[in-house]
């Protein structure tokens, strides 16, 4: 059972879709045989065999256009234009030898001709519409078929009646089944629409973080690297003259060296700083726009001080990139509550099986970095397919000053 549920959690969502079209189609399959082949089963046995191996080798064939016409809708193969054909010419080829027999009762004595007819058509259709692209070549497709039932019935001579009756059955019947694989195939193709449109908006976040590190970088290290430059090219200048105030000059660039290790040190670590409110709203905002369900309970984090602030809003910053690259999220719940420690959880759903298990990398062991400055701690806890993210400050006390204590009666 465990091996059978990794199976299916590893594959991801249009994966899943995928799947499960396939899926139905084929069964498409096995119910052409159990109903097609039940119509025939009070037949004379030599043509009630020699129809029944008609409608194994139509349903044959329409299983296998129905796999490879999804698999040139998804772009993966040539369109099956000889499947098509075959598929087409069985259809018409055995519904009217069905009728031609139909004639003769000795020969399909108990045996319900309409649905053998009808089903033919209806399958056959059905198939067909998945090595066909559009609309309206579908729609026409139905309105064809039916208008050559009702020429075929003409040809044999079928009465007025029953040629309108097979008509409006293989219209209605086949108009069903390829709006059914029309409705199949436009759901997977919109779910693999959204995962590429979920797959370009974890980019787009990555891309945004990389542009803001370098505007940030560029800032902090244009204007010294500027400066190093002119004071270094004025010292060597003042050097070759033997002035001893070259000495002051390098002495000078080595401050400003170290200013800007320190400073791109800080852009490293934090991006400067972090705004908490900042980043919980641009964090739902992204989310919004995946199309998961986020939302924002407890504090908003105003009252915290700002390297808190600046820590936490880093912690929200990674929890939701990673949400966005690594899960198959629905939702997403990001808390803050203060009181003698300043606790944020990030808890989300869709969390591959093998994904449940990472608590390590370079964002997260960043983060407890990050925390363990301020004496926090980073926590992670999967189950079920839902992941949740703790990170926890510690906020120091409020002093106390004289009067007050005195005023609420505590001995200073």
């Amino acid at each position: 059972m465990v091996s059978l549920t990794g199976w299916w959690q590893r594959r991801s969502g249009p994966a899943r879709i995928e799947l499960y079209t396939r899926s139905t189609f084929h069964f498409l399959a096995l119910a052409e045989m159990a109903i097609l082949g039940a119509s025939l089963a009070s037949g004379v046995a030599g043509p009630w065999l020699g129809l029944l191996a008609l409608v194994a080798v139509h349903a044959a064939l329409c299983a296998v256009l129905q796999a490879r016409g999804l698999d040139w809708l998804l772009g993966r193969r040539e369109r099956p234009v000889g499947l098509l054909t075959a598929v087409a010419t069985l259809s018409v080829g055995g519904a009217a030898t069905a009728l031609a027999l139909r004639s003769d009762s000795s020969f399909l004595s108990g045996v319900d001709v309409s649905v053998l007819v009808v089903g033919l058509f209806t399958f056959g259709l059905g198939a067909m519409a998945l090595a066909v692209r559009g609309t309206r070549p579908r729609l026409y497709s139905v309105l064809g078929a039916a208008v050559g039932m009702a020429a075929v019935c003409a040809l044999l001579g079928l009465p007025g009646p029953t040629v309108a009756g097979f008509a409006a059955a293989v219209l209605v019947t086949s108009g069903v089944m390829v709006l059914t694989s029309g409705c199949a195939v436009w759901l997977l193709d919109v779910v693999r629409e959204l995962d590429t449109a979920r797959e370009l908006q974890s980019q787009l976040a990555v891309a945004e973080e990389r542009l803001r590190f370098g505007r940030d970088l560029h800032d902090v290290m244009g204007r010294n690297l500027a400066v190093i430059a002119l004071k270094s090219e004025l010292a060597v200048q003042l050097a070759r003259r033997g002035r001893p105030e070259a000495v002051e000059q390098m002495i000078e660039v080595q401050r400003i060296a170290r200013e800007s290790q320190h400073e791109v040190r800080e852009v490293v670590r934090g991006y400067r700083k972090a705004d908490l409110a900042v980043e919980l709203a641009g964090a739902l905002s992204v989310l919004h726009a995946a199309g998961i369900d986020g939302t924002a309970e407890g504090d908003d984090g105003s009252a915290l001080p700002s390297e808190v602030q600046s820590a936490l809003g880093w912690v929200v910053r990674e929890a939701t990139t990673n949400v966005l690259r690594h899960s198959e999220a629905r939702s997403c719940t990001i808390r803050l509550s203060t009181g003698a420690s300043a606790v944020l959880s990030v808890d989300n759903d869709g969390v591959p099986e093998a994904a449940a298990g990472g608590t390590s990398g370079a964002g997260l062991n960043g983060l407890r970095e990050r925390l363990a400055a301020l004496g926090g701690t980073l926590d992670t806890e999967s189950r079920a397919g839902a992941f949740r993210l703790t990170a926890t400050v510690p906020l120091p006390r409020p002093e106390v000053s004289a009067p007050v204590a005195q005023q609420s009666g505590l001995v200073v």
